[in-house]
């Protein structure tokens, strides 16, 4: 975390960063297009010098690069990402069910409350249709000609599309089982196996190799009453933290090229906001629903459903096979 102040509210930290993105892009895209119609050579040499200044702006872990946890920081910190469990359960089922359903809900999990995979399911659908209008309106607005900081939506809109695919993540383990994600900071750090939950879940929406796999062990250890240092084990140090980094690297890869690709269409004006917005509305769905599918099927979210003898298994003695 080099270089965030702690005793700086999130909030303001993330007003200043988008600020300091803006300043950075104002003169990149000044640079960019001051720079088209020369050689090759020079356009890619200011492209170059956009990825350092990037990296330097969007860097928040520290490790030297853009990678997904970076995004996941920065989405975190924004107001209303964080989603309370016991609040969210409450406004979902309270026109669906009774109290006494609802109740138990909360402090075991939906499926244990008798609410069907059917009825999950219905509720799911609902919450991602409903998270997928806010960030395809977001897009929209910020890709417009002339929006709010142009220059500053380059990495603006893409920390916002992953603030509401976390809101998404959240609300999708909450329905099938999960207990409360700690997405609160502590002296502006995120603890690692809320951020390497978010990444496999993020890992799952996009098809990256053996997170689905992952994340069904964790939600079945869950159902068998693995406690939870032991799960935290399994995220940070065990078998399973291979594959959290795997996923991580893969997505480090793809954030660069998505990242840069918007420097350029900004630095070079030719989509404008209706389709960014159209495809961010497009792409939304299809990852949540890759996410909903894979939590449906854990002893976790449907007791019926059998343990595959082929997953992860993290066992009550901490060890992973």
């Amino acid at each position: 975390m080099s270089g965030i102040d702690p005793k700086k509210p999130a909030g303001k930290y993330f007003n200043e960063l988008l600020k300091k993105t803006g300043d950075t892009f104002s003169s990149l895209t000044q640079q960019a297009g001051d720079a088209i119609g020369n050689s090759t050579e020079k356009v890619n040499e200011v492209l170059s010098h956009g990825k350092d200044a990037l990296v330097n702006v969007i860097d928040i872990n520290g490790s030297g690069e853009i990678d997904i946890e970076d995004f996941i920081i920065l989405g975190l910190r924004i107001p209303g990402v964080a989603i309370n469990r016991e609040s969210f359960l409450r406004a979902e089922l309270q026109t669906k069910f009774a109290n006494t359903i609802i109740d138990k809900a909360v402090k075991t999990t939906p499926a244990s409350a008798g609410i069907t995979i059917e009825q999950v399911s219905s509720i799911a659908d609902s919450v991602i249709n409903y998270e997928r209008n806010c960030v395809s309106g977001i897009s929209a607005a910020l890709g417009m000609p002339g929006g709010v900081a142009m220059a500053a939506t380059i990495p603006a809109d893409i920390i916002q599309y992953y603030g509401y695919m976390l809101r998404a993540i959240q609300k999708l383990l909450y329905l099938y089982g999960f207990p409360q994600i700690d997405v609160s900071e502590k002296k502006q750090v995120f603890d690692s196996e809320t951020l390497n939950i978010m990444t496999l879940c993020l890992g799952v929406m996009y098809g990256a190799a053996g997170a689905n796999k992952a994340l069904i062990s964790i939600a079945n250890a869950l159902a068998r009453g693995v406690e939870k240092q032991l799960l935290n084990a399994a995220l940070t140090k065990g078998t399973i933290f291979p594959i959290v980094k795997n996923v991580a690297k893969w997505f480090g890869q793809k954030m660069t090229k998505q990242v840069f690709a918007g420097f350029f269409r900004k630095a070079i004006p030719v989509v404008g906001g209706l389709v960014g917005g159209t495809i961010t509305f497009l792409s939304f769905k299809p990852c949540c629903d890759k996410l909903k599918e894979s939590l449906q099927h854990t002893i976790l979210s449907n007791p019926s459903e059998k343990e595959q003898d082929s997953e992860i298994i993290i066992d009550g003695n901490g060890t992973i096979e």
